[in-house]
């Protein structure tokens, strides 16, 4: 039986992509250089003609990796939804990190703002929810105790 062997990446649609790009590097990820994609290839994949798009990897210390893309044609022409928390659909991505209290800090003072409030989960993790440039919603996961499955 064929299997999904592994996560690749997940890709995210944003207009402004140095502001993307710069929200995920304050986060701690690292990045490549923007590559430009267009063609006939593309364009079988996504199901659009006039495809020209600009694409920032952006990766975790473990390998996770982020694709962030800046469609210049065809554009989008509804811009970006703020939704909330509970709509249907791919709604967040979540990172784990050392320090929630220290990133939320950091990241207010660039004008980005929590979505809640920073919360504990029964003494194992302080959990947050970001909301980053164009709508996209980050999950802060930091471990502060032992959960059961370490026993």
């Amino acid at each position: 039986m064929t299997q999904v062997r592994s996560l690749d990446h997940v890709g995210v649609v944003v207009d402004d992509l140095e502001a993307a790009t710069e929200f995920f590097l304050d986060l701690g990820l690292e990045r490549d250089e923007a590559a430009p994609v267009q063609g006939e290839w593309v364009e079988n994949i996504i199901a659009l003609t006039g495809v020209r798009a600009e694409v920032v990897m952006v990766y975790t210390p473990d390998g996770g990796t982020l694709e962030l893309t800046k469609f210049h044609t065809p554009a989008d022409d509804q811009g970006p939804q703020a939704a909330a928390a509970n709509r249907l659909g791919i709604r967040h991505v979540a990172f784990r990190v050392e320090d929630v209290h220290a990133i939320v800090g950091k990241l207010q003072g660039k004008g980005v703002n929590t979505v809640g409030k920073v919360q504990d989960y029964e003494g194992t993790y302080r959990l947050c929810y970001l909301r980053g440039p164009e709508g996209i919603i980050v999950e802060l996961v930091e471990q502060i105790g032992q959960t059961g499955a370490q026993s």
